[in-house]
């Protein structure tokens, strides 16, 4: 299945979070194609999630404060996510369990 928008963004701040790192490196950890990928990077940069330096001869890109605030959002998100898809299929196992003397005796 392919990714939205929002989730290659939110992969490309996770593997910048650990270190700067250049396209090319970026490219490989994250298994995308480095045309799609600069601009992915354009757009982070312009949005202020991402910085963009020279180091010696080539650009490394590397998250800002202001990029890693939103990966935190967007993992406490994913997290709440799962717990709620939990949720609901536990309840769902729970009214499967239920023997119709119990659901009788739950409405009484």
């Amino acid at each position: 299945m392919r990714k939205s928008k929002l989730e290659v963004y939110q992969e490309i701040l996770g593997v910048l979070k650990d270190k700067p790192m250049t396209v090319d490196l970026l490219s490989y950890r994250t298994g995308m194609d480095v045309a799609g990928l600069r601009q992915r990077l354009n757009f982070l940069v312009k949005n202020n999630l991402v910085r963009e330096r020279m180091s010696s001869k080539m650009a490394l890109f590397a998250v800002s404060d202001r990029g890693l605030a939103v990966l935190r959002a967007l993992d406490i998100e994913r997290r709440l996510e799962r717990v709620r898809t939990s949720m609901m299929t536990l309840d769902a196992v729970e009214a499967r369990l239920a023997t119709p003397k119990q659901r009788g005796k739950a409405e009484y």
